[in-house]
C-alpha cells in the first residue's frame, strides 16, 4: 500500500527529528547528539508546522527551554533517566507544575498548577524537557479536538478534517514529527481514536497501571487511565516504562511486572486472535473500514497469529448504556462544581451540560446495575481470553469528518443518539480494564487513515505490545505523515 501524501504544506522533517525516541535517547546518552541540538531541532520544527495545524499550545519560551537543554549537557555523564533530553509537550488535561493547564475549558484558560500530576512528575524525573502542552477538547469530552481556548487541532493528512481526541493534539504531533513520543489518556477512546485518524500507534494500558494525579478520585480512575503514544512501538513501550507502576497516593495503582522496552524481544511468538468485527451487525461502520481491518489481520499470519471470527453471546446495547451510566456518574458529577456556579455554567459545551443534567437524574440503583452489566462482561471477556491471546475490532467506526462538524448525527444510515454512541467501539476495552492499542491499517481511497484495536487480557500489557511489534514489522508504508 502507497501511503497518500499529506495536503498539509508541510515541509519535510530534518534528519533529527525523524528517529525515534529510542535512538534520541541513546544518541544523547553516547553523546553524538546534545541534548541542545535535539532540542532545538523540534523546536525548529514545531516552528514550521504548528501553525499549520494547532496541535501543541501553552509553548514555552524559546530561550527558557534551551537554557533547560544546555543544563541538561552540563550534567550529562552523570546518572540520567531514560527520557533524558527528549522535548515532550503534555496532554492539556494533565497538571503541569508551572505550565498553563486548560482543559481545553475557557474556566480554567489562565490556570498555572502548582504541581504535578504523579505521570508527569515521573516525566521530568526521567530527564524529559517539557516544552509545551498538546490541544484537546473541553474537557476531553468528544473525538474532535477544538476548544474555544486555543481552537481546533487539524488532521495531520487533510487540514479540512478533524484530528480525533481527546488527545488528538499529541496524536498530529507525533505524525508531523514535532515531538519524538507523546502521553495521552483514554476514557472512551482517546489514545486509540486519534492515533488511528493521524496513522500512528496509541496505547490504553490496563487500568491501574499508570497512576494518574493527586485530583483523581478513585471512582473516576476506574475507567479513565493515562497512557503513552509513538510512532513505534518501541518507543510507546519506552514512555510506558516511565509512566508506570505502583504509587502511595493513587490505591488502584500497582508495580509493574517489568521493563516494557526490554520485554519486546524476542518476537512475539503468535496465537489466536478473535475478530468481533462489527458484532454482527449492532455497530454500525462506514464503508471501507472493516476491508482495511480484514486486510490488516491479514498481515498477522507472518507473524504466526490466527484469527478466527467470533461474536460473544452479550447484550452490547444493555453494556454501552452501562457505559454511559458509569461515565455519567464519574465525569457528570466532577463537572458538576461548575456546572452549579452561575458565572461558569454558560462557558460549558453542550455536550458536558448533557453529562452533568444525565448525572443530577442517575439512582444508586441505576449505577449498581450498570455496575453489574460491567462485571459481567468482564468475566466474558476472561472467558474469551481462555481461548485467545488477543480481541481485534475497529478502532473506530467512522473516517476523520469534517473538523466544523462537532460529532457525526449519523453513522451508516444509524441516527447517533448522543454526542460519543458513535465512539461505541472503543467502550469494551474500558469497561474491561484491559489493554488495548490502536495499530494502523491503512488509508481508504480519499486517504483518509484508519486503526484496528488490539485487546488484551486484564494486566496483559506486554503481550499486547509484543503483538503490536510483531504486526509492525509486517507494515508496508511508514508511520505518521
Amino acid at each position: 500500500m502507497t501511503r497518500p501524501r499529506t495536503k498539509h504544506a508541510v515541509p519535510p522533517a530534518g534528519d533529527i527529528c525523524r528517529l525515534s525516541a529510542v535512538e534520541l535517547a541513546e544518541a544523547i546518552r553516547r553523546k553524538s547528539l546534545s541534548v541542545r541540538e535535539v532540542v532545538t531541532a523540534f523546536l525548529d520544527r514545531i516552528d514550521a508546522v504548528n501553525p499549520l495545524v494547532n496541535a501543541i499550545v501553552s509553548l514555552r519560551e524559546r530561550g527558557d527551554v534551551l537554557r533547560e537543554a544546555d543544563a541538561a549537557d552540563a550534567r550529562r555523564g552523570a546518572e540520567t533517566g531514560t527520557l533524558f533530553g527528549l522535548p515532550i509537550a503534555i496532554k492539556d488535561l494533565a497538571s503541569t507544575t508551572g505550565l498553563r493547564t486548560s482543559f481545553g475549558s475557557p474556566i480554567f484558560a489562565d490556570f498555572v498548577p502548582q504541581e504535578d500530576d504523579f505521570f508527569v512528575e515521573r516525566i521530568r524525573d526521567a530527564g524529559a524537557i517539557i516544552i509545551g502542552k498538546t490541544n484537546v477538547p473541553e474537557f476531553g469530552l468528544g473525538s474532535n479536538t477544538y476548544n474555544t481556548v486555543f481552537g481546533p487541532t487539524l488532521n495531520a493528512f487533510d487540514p479540512a478534517l478533524t484530528a480525533g481526541g481527546s488527545s488528538g493534539g499529541a496524536a498530529v504531533a507525533l505524525a508531523l514529527d514535532m515531538l519524538p513520543v507523546a502521553d495521552g489518556s483514554d476514557f472512551g477512546g482517546s489514545l486509540r481514536n486519534p492515533a488511528a485518524w493521524n496513522n500512528v500507534y496509541g496505547f490504553r494500558p490496563s487500568q491501574g497501571l499508570v497512576p494518574g494525579g493527586p485530583d483523581v478520585e478513585v471512582f473516576h480512575a476506574q475507567m479513565g487511565v493515562e497512557g503513552p503514544m509513538g510512532r513505534n512501538v518501541a518507543d510507546m513501550a519506552l514512555l510506558l516504562d516511565v509512566q508506570a507502576g505502583y504509587h502511595p497516593q493513587a490505591p488502584l495503582s500497582y508495580e509493574k511486572p517489568g521493563s516494557f522496552l526490554d520485554g519486546l524481544a524476542p518476537p512475539s511468538t503468535g496465537g489466536r486472535i478473535a475478530w468481533l468485527g462489527d458484532l454482527g451487525g449492532h455497530l454500525p461502520l462506514e464503508a471501507g473500514i472493516i476491508d482495511l481491518c480484514e486486510a490488516a489481520l491479514h498481515r498477522f499470519e507472518d507473524a504466526s497469529f490466527v484469527t478466527e471470527p467470533l461474536l460473544p453471546d452479550f447484550d452490547f446495547e444493555a453494556l454501552w448504556q452501562a457505559f454511559v451510566t458509569l461515565r455519567q456518574a464519574s465525569s457528570g458529577c466532577a463537572l458538576k462544581v461548575h456546572y452549579d456556579d452561575p458565572s461558569r455554567r454558560g462557558l460549558l459545551k453542550p455536550e458536558a451540560v448533557w453529562e452533568v443534567e444525565n448525572a443530577m437524574r442517575l439512582t444508586a440503583p441505576q449505577i449498581r446495575a450498570a455496575s453489574v452489566v460491567r462485571t459481567s462482561w468482564h468475566r466474558t471477556l476472561l472467558s474469551i481470553f481462555d481461548r485467545f491471546a488477543l480481541i481485534a475490532l475497529p478502532t473506530a467506526q467512522v473516517f476523520p469528518f469534517d473538523v466544523g462538524i462537532h460529532w457525526p448525527r449519523e453513522v451508516a444510515g444509524r441516527p447517533m443518539d448522543s454526542y460519543h454512541r458513535w465512539m461505541q467501539v472503543s467502550a469494551y476495552a474500558t469497561l474491561g480494564g484491559c489493554p488495548a492499542v490502536n495499530v494502523p491499517v491503512g488509508f481508504d481511497g480519499q486517504g483518509r487513515p484508519m486503526g484496528m484495536q488490539l485487546i488484551g487480557r486484564p494486566r496483559g500489557d506486554l503481550a499486547v505490545l509484543r503483538a503490536a511489534a510483531a504486526y509492525e514489522a509486517t507494515l508496508p508504508w511508514p508511520v505518521g505523515a
